[in-house]
């Protein structure tokens, strides 16, 4: 299956807007690895979900197909970013305590996936794949972006779009998965900041490179009515949907 790249012409964008996964969800997963030695962040984009990781492994390995988004990655001394397809991880066999794939899985040819996940997992490792949908702030706010995100730019999401909306409950998962607390990313944003991820947002993109429009400007003037003060911060959440288990 070929890369379908729909984030490296808007790399910076993504870097700057994308919000952050919660420190929980790292630890947890760290204390469910067999070992702290190595772990492997695939499709990491621009690096939000390797620089997690590296606060609990002595190693991670981040690699992703668009080398775009890879130049976006803050350096840090235990993450090494390499150029590599999902189906074909730099790595030798049986090295990794941990796989994780942060919004991405949907994109990927699963069979070649999943089996270099076998391969390179040692026994008992672990993988990890999360999504989030939608987020939630207030319910006039989330009625407004609802209505965006079906109506006015729903034509533009790829098909794949509907495996985040069923959390990956409907994609295989051929591990022994297991259960897990509830997750959610949070943070407090202003207006401004609330639009520069929408920008982010691939069907936004899609429609202004067919329209030659921005959608968000459109719809600006109606968040900007119900959130009052512009550069007053608002609590926004994104839950989590996380499927993890262990190779045999």
């Amino acid at each position: 299956m070929s890369f379908k790249d729909h984030f490296s012409g808007h790399s910076a964008l993504y870097s700057r807007y994308r919000p952050t996964y919660p420190a929980a969800l790292y630890r947890f997963l760290a204390e469910a690895s067999p070992s702290r030695t190595l772990a492997w962040d695939c499709a990491t984009g621009s690096g939000q979900a390797a620089l997690g990781l590296a606060a609990h492994f002595e190693r991670v390995i981040a690699t992703d197909a668009s080398a775009a988004q890879l130049k976006q990655a803050i350096p840090h001394q235990r993450v090494d970013y390499l150029a590599a397809p999902a189906e074909r991880a730099p790595l030798g066999a049986r090295r990794a305590d941990l796989v994780t794939v942060a919004q991405a899985l949907h994109w990927f040819d699963l069979d070649g996936f999943y089996r270099e996940v076998r391969r390179v997992l040692k026994p008992g490792g672990v993988l990890a794949v999360w999504s989030y949908n939608l987020l939630q702030c207030e319910p006039a706010i989330d009625e407004a972006l609802n209505r965006f995100y079906a109506a006015t730019v729903g034509p533009w999401w790829p098909p794949e779009r509907i495996h985040i909306e069923n959390g990956y409950r409907d994609l295989p998962f051929p591990f022994i998965e297991e259960k897990h607390p509830a997750f959610a990313m949070q943070a407090e944003w202003s207006l401004p900041q609330l639009l520069g991820y929408l920008r982010t947002w691939s069907a936004v993109q899609r429609y202004q490179a067919e329209r030659g429009s921005d959608p968000v400007t459109r719809l600006e003037p109606e968040l900007a009515a119900l959130w009052g003060d512009p550069d007053q911060r608002r609590t926004i959440r994104w839950p989590l949907s996380l499927r993890w288990g262990r190779r045999p």
